[in-house]
């Protein structure tokens, strides 16, 4: 893969200075609007409660982060004032709602947002989630990967790093049913490998993938633990069909089981994690306790994002190991180039 110079900077703006991704999702919607709106009794929950809790996240997480994902209704209103400009903005333009058929899930953009509305607004890279399943149906699927490649198409036009999130979900057939964005229980490993497979071709643009993980979030031992070796193989193919720089979404998992998680993903080749409810879920339990929540962010959050993060100092892979960048015909990595200071030689 070659990265044209709007992507080197994206991507470099995400991660840290050593090339790994310490990411911190608030651009949840239903899982941040259901809880409150049934606080409520009420169909739908209010805009100010929403965003004030995703400003919170923003102000008391980043500086453990080195980019932040936000959505344009509820964290860019009210959270953008509060992200440091050293910071990562990385913009989602998925639609939290989905179309549900008789033969899968189909997505959209959110109105009035786009790839060309992100990158004039100053952010660093498109985020974007499509649910898949190889085995929907193939309308479903078209439409799936229609979606996904017209996304990548516009970062490629607008010179932006295109992060591209996978989850498998239920199918009518399936015995757990939900419509929540949470962990699909009884996922087939192969799925998720196909889906992987699938979105790795070159038609679709994908710069860095979210993934989650190929078996359910409570069955991965983590390293060392009995049944490990069977875990890695998994993990193992998962990276080698992705190609490219890939990070770990928590999914709603547990503390404990998505450090776990990391332990093989990073074994793997993964560059760092983009993760959200798995950090901050336990303070937003304590809604409506702003007081509360503010103190469950400043310090269980905190400490178990440093924790996160020695863990990815340690063993992530940066992510420029996996790139290999042009300069006049000739490649060159980021080590020997030292990500020359001032851009003559991308021909700017």
């Amino acid at each position: 893969m070659q990265l044209t110079p709007g992507k080197l900077w994206g991507m470099r703006r995400m991660a840290d200075s050593a090339g790994r991704f310490k990411m911190t999702a608030v651009d949840q919607r239903p899982p941040i609007k259901n809880p409150i709106a049934a606080h409520y009794g009420s169909k739908d929950a209010p805009f100010d409660d929403v965003a004030q809790f995703k400003a919170l996240l923003t102000e008391v997480l980043q500086d453990q982060s080195s980019a932040m994902l936000l959505d344009p209704h509820f964290a860019i209103p009210r959270g953008i004032g509060y992200l440091s400009p050293a910071k990562g903005l990385i913009v989602t333009l998925e639609d939290s709602l989905f179309e549900e058929t008789t033969g899968g899930r189909m997505s959209s953009e959110i109105d009035d947002w786009s790839v060309a509305k992100i990158k004039r607004m100053g952010g660093d890279a498109v985020k974007v989630l499509a649910w898949y399943r190889p085995d929907a149906s193939e309308t479903v699927n078209a439409h799936q990967k229609d979606f996904v490649k017209r996304i990548g198409e516009a970062c490629a036009r607008y010179d932006i790093p295109f992060l591209f999130e996978l989850l498998v979900y239920p199918l009518a057939s399936d015995a757990h049913q939900t419509t929540d964005y949470v962990e699909l229980q009884g996922k087939k490993t192969d799925d998720v490998l196909a889906s992987v497979e699938e979105f790795a071709k070159p038609d679709y643009g994908v710069d860095v993938f979210k993934l989650e993980s190929p078996l359910n979030a409570t069955d991965v031992p983590g390293v060392g633990n009995e049944g490990w070796e069977e875990a890695q193989s998994a993990f193992d193919e998962m990276g080698r069909l992705a190609g490219r720089p890939w990070v770990m979404l928590s999914a709603g998992a547990g503390k404990p089981d998505f450090r776990n998680i990391l332990t093989h993903a990073y074994r793997a080749g993964a560059s760092g994690y983009l993760a959200g409810r798995a950090i901050w879920l336990d303070a937003f339990s304590h809604f409506p306790d702003w007081q509360r929540m503010r103190s469950g962010l400043e310090n269980e959050s905190v400490d178990y994002m440093t924790d996160l993060n020695v863990l990815t100092d340690a063993e992530a892979l940066p992510w420029h190991a996996h790139q290999v960048f042009a300069e006049g015909g000739a490649e060159f990595t980021p080590a020997d180039a030292s990500f020359r200071h001032g851009y003559g030689d991308f021909g700017l």
